[in-house]
């Protein structure tokens, strides 16, 4: 079984490969990875996220939008556009709560970035909705300010791994043995990496070094937008401040965390992704020029936009089976134990304006 599930991943033993090659082979290979062959999402899938638990967190979202819409000055041409927007649950509410504002609803073109097709069609199948446009770059995006989100999109794009020996660099491969067992080794990074890591003081000290090479090759032409149009990049992912040299990845089957020698028996059955290295993100927005606002928690954002007060008025039109299944959708977004302290909110923007929403 193994054997089977390498060939046609394209993995073979005459080759090692980087972790994040490796990872983003079993995610994405073209009509066979885990994100092109089935629906990751919900009861039924492997994880559960936000906008899939609570209608709530997407209308946050969407009323998050509206005041930064406000803030940067009413622009009659307003883009918003969804990084990897899972089913579409988020994009669907936000297009619900846009029409209570008509003069942003008027302005306002949305976007989808979507990789997969097989995704893209359960988009489309989620949100009926023709001034939508699914996009592969951003290159039709030539007017006015543009906002990138992203929930849970930065942890699913895979990241390289390094061991720092004697202060020299060792990259992690995965290799295939005997045609069916794959094996962990460290072979010396290559100088191009090595450069780029050490301009990173956040890296700086730490044994083992976890850098999203491919993230930050993901982020590059967004924030050359943002540069261009101004505008900003909003992204909620589970993540860490402190760094603690450890290895982050992990993987989900069926709404459980399994090891990695059970991800390793599972390829494409099993969602990998890694913890986000929030602090290493802000330093890389800095250092492209733009402005970064303190790093909160999901708890802190969600309540700072009112989420507790939406809950309230909307508990009052429930029933009493409603009203038990909202507090315990609110519970799993905001209770420190589980996703209130997990993930973390940024937002890099570029605009006159720093006042924005969900941070102070």
């Amino acid at each position: 079984m193994m054997k089977l599930s390498l060939k046609k991943f394209k993995i073979t033993s005459k080759k090692p490969l980087p972790v994040d090659d490796f990872i983003e082979k079993i995610l994405y290979e073209p009509k066979v990875g885990y994100y092109f062959s089935k629906d990751p999402f919900g009861k039924n899938g492997d994880f559960i996220t936000s906008p899939v638990i609570s209608n709530l967190f997407s209308e946050i979202v969407g009323i998050w939008l509206v005041s930064t819409w406000e803030k940067i000055g009413k622009p009659k041409i307003f883009n918003f556009v969804e990084l990897g927007p899972g089913d579409g649950s988020l994009t669907k509410v936000i297009i619900s709560t846009l029409k209570k504002f008509p003069e942003l609803n008027k302005a306002i073109k949305i976007y989808l970035y979507e990789k997969s097709v097989f995704l893209k069609k359960l988009q489309k199948q989620n949100i009926d909705n023709k001034r939508i446009k699914w996009i592969k770059n951003f290159s039709s995006i030539k007017k006015g300010p543009v906002i990138f989100f992203g929930n849970e999109f930065f942890d699913a794009i895979p990241i390289k791994q390094f061991s720092n020996i004697n202060n020299e660099l060792f990259e992690k491969y995965y290799s295939v043995k005997n045609k069916i067992n794959i094996v962990e080794k460290f072979i010396k990074s290559h100088k191009k990496d090595m450069t780029q890591i050490k301009k990173f003081e956040t890296l700086k000290k730490l044994k083992f070094i976890e850098f999203p090479k491919k993230g930050f090759l993901e982020l590059n032409p967004i924030i050359k937008k943002i540069n261009k149009l101004s505008g900003g990049i909003l992204l909620i992912d589970y993540g860490y401040l402190n760094e603690n040299n450890s290895n982050t990845i992990q993987a989900v089957m069926d709404n459980k965390k399994i090891s990695t020698e059970t991800m390793l028996k599972n390829l494409g059955k099993a969602d990998i992704t890694s913890l986000v290295n929030f602090n290493l993100l802000k330093e890389y927005f800095l250092k492209n020029k733009l402005k970064v606002k303190k790093i909160v928690t999901q708890r802190f954002f969600l309540e700072r936009m009112g989420i507790i007060e939406r809950a309230q008025i909307l508990n009052k039109k429930k029933t009493n089976t409603e009203q038990i299944y909202m507090r315990e959708t609110l519970s799993r977004l905001l209770d420190e134990k589980q996703m209130g302290n997990l993930f973390k909110v940024i937002f890099g923007y570029k605009n006159k304006k720093n006042d924005f929403f969900g941070f102070d």
